[in-house]
């Protein structure tokens, strides 16, 4: 969102998913689809079965990989090189859209000069990629009417995940792919209403609709129509968070629907700023790790309970309605909240939550036009700027920007924030599992249990013929972090000298293993690249 944000001044997918069948070109970097986000890797199928040419960049042998006409196996974390490459190759060749850079960007002269470097022949030591390969990818995408690019964790999650995004709408920005159909940069939102939550204002620097805390007319908007005054000041991240709760200077913590004992890196440190608050509260459907360390759990109502809405990764908003009653003692978040606010002395009093969209409207403009109404006929992608709007199926229309005008921004490749050693030899990946698609813990489902009960490693012949281990051996993977004990999965799929894990089975908590290292930016924790050691278990 930051990255996107930077360069086009919207941090959200820009194009559509119903675009992806009829697209000519797929360029799928960093992402699984046909796991992670099974209905768009659904669409993806369909785009192959009527004929688009499919450029996957990804150091797994994925399905889409399997399927694709040109596989950029990349070592992890070398995405920025790769870009660059190919931006080389696209600008040497001419292939690159000068009257789109001229008329809707600037900074493309600092762009070329910083690719300018950035050969096959360097690009290929640094990633790993044959150099007919890169060209054939450059090409591809450089000579293509239209293409549409698709990104998710494998390029956010990493040290410098920021630049990584702004580097793929460099590459957006220099072909002219985007502001019309079967374009565009698009982020692949991880859980149902990812998208929605930041919509919300669920980030550290923005009121609801991307609104800045720090811009004073937006302030006194906000002031005014809350009735109290309010905090120039932004607020702290995730990582951040953590850090001063270990050095005592924050001393509580609220966390609603997540359970960063068992997802967050360094698991072990976040356990650890846990124990130290003087007060936690967790609001959650289940007893989740992070809920067994609360002084006050809150039980909060499922999907199915409640009234509301999900915006998804295509900014289609889109409403859910209560199917049964909440269960037990639980109650619907909103109903936590208001009543909690009220106890606390701001009152809070909406009877239904089309209320609450009513004044989400009423203060955010890229949600202006919508209401529960609008939304019992069809979902409405924003911007939706009015009463009579239709919605937004793609962003920046002939090459208008919410920025105004869109901006080039020159980056250099930047290794990882750990790398392996003589001590830790692997590199450890991690990520999600159709089986478990979306479930943090399978434990709570006994049928997804059953699909795949526990944790396999997947490890590469070469490796595990080396250190003596077959298929389904147990193994111990340690970082400088902690230790997991986990079945072996041999396979090609990945590379030699990588690891790759899911992070589901309490079990087997992987992200003990992981690194607080993060994202200058964004603070998101840096899952896809550190350094394990692999052994085999006598027995």
């Amino acid at each position: 969102m930051a990255g996107l944000a930077t360069s086009f001044g919207s941090g959200a997918m820009t194009n559509s998913i119903n675009e992806i069948p009829h697209s000519k070109v797929l360029f799928v970097v960093g992402a699984n689809p046909t796991e992670a986000h099974p209905v768009i890797g659904a669409k993806m199928r369909q785009a192959l079965r009527n004929g688009a040419t499919l450029i996957v960049a990804d150091p797994r042998k994925t399905e889409l990989a399997g399927k694709s006409h040109v596989w950029l196996r990349l070592k992890p974390g070398t995405d920025i090189a790769l870009i660059n490459g190919l931006m080389h190759i696209i600008i040497q060749s001419g292939w690159h859209d000068k009257t789109f850079i001229e008329s809707c960007t600037h900074g493309f002269d600092q762009v070329a000069e910083t690719v300018e470097k950035y050969t096959p022949e360097y690009v290929e030591h640094i990633t790993g990629v044959p150099k007919h390969l890169l060209f054939a990818a450059a090409k591809i995408y450089g000579t293509a009417e239209r293409a549409q690019i698709f990104y998710t964790l494998g390029i956010t999650e990493h040290v410098c995940g920021t630049d990584n995004v702004m580097s793929l709408a460099n590459l957006t920005l220099l072909t002219g792919n985007i502001g019309k159909p079967y374009t565009g940069l698009n982020p692949l939102r991880g859980q149902n209403n990812v998208q929605g939550a930041c919509d919300m204002g669920a980030l550290p620097n923005v009121y609801p609709g991307y609104q800045k805390v720090d811009f004073p007319m937006v302030q006194e908007k906000f002031e005014k129509a809350w009735g109290v005054t309010l905090s120039a000041k932004v607020g702290l991240m995730i990582p951040d968070m953590f850090d001063k709760a270990i050095s005592g200077e924050l001393k509580a913590m609220y966390i609603m629907g997540e359970d960063p004992v068992l997802t967050d890196g360094d698991a072990n440190h976040v356990r650890k700023a846990l124990n130290h608050l003087d007060f936690l509260v967790v609001q959650n459907l289940f007893l989740t790790e992070t809920a067994k360390l609360a002084d006050v759990v809150l039980p909060g109502a499922s999907f199915a309970e409640k009234d509301g809405t999900f915006t998804n990764t295509e900014r289609r908003i889109q409403r859910v309605r209560q199917a049964i009653s909440p269960i037990g003692n639980s109650r619907a978040d909103w109903r936590i909240l208001t009543d909690l606010s009220s106890r606390m002395g701001y009152l809070m009093s909406y009877n239904h939550p089309s209320e609450i969209m009513d004044e989400m409207a009423s203060l955010s403009p890229i949600y202006a036009g919508v209401s529960f109404d609008r939304l019992e006929e069809a979902g409405l992608q924003w911007p939706v700027p009015d009463k009579t709007h239709p919605g937004t199926p793609y962003l920046h229309d002939k090459g208008k920007f919410t920025c105004g005008i869109a901006r080039f921004k020159a980056i250099d490749h930047q290794p990882p924030g750990e790398e392996p050693d003589a001590a830790y030899p692997f590199l450890l990946s991690t990520g999600r599992i159709l089986y478990h698609y979306n479930i943090t813990t399978p434990g709570y489902s006994k049928t997804l249990t059953d699909f795949r009960s526990e944790e396999q490693a997947m490890i590469h012949p070469e490796d595990a013929k080396r250190l003596k281990i077959q298929d389904q051996d147990s193994i111990r993977v340690s970082s400088r972090r902690g230790q997991v004990q986990t079945k072996a999965w041999v396979t090609d799929r990945v590379p030699p000298g990588v690891i790759w894990m899911s992070f589901h089975y309490l079990a087997t908590p992987t992200n003990e293993l992981t690194s607080s290292n993060a994202d200058k930016t964004t603070k998101t924790y840096e899952y896809k690249v550190c350094a394990v050691n692999v052994e085999k278990l006598n027995g």
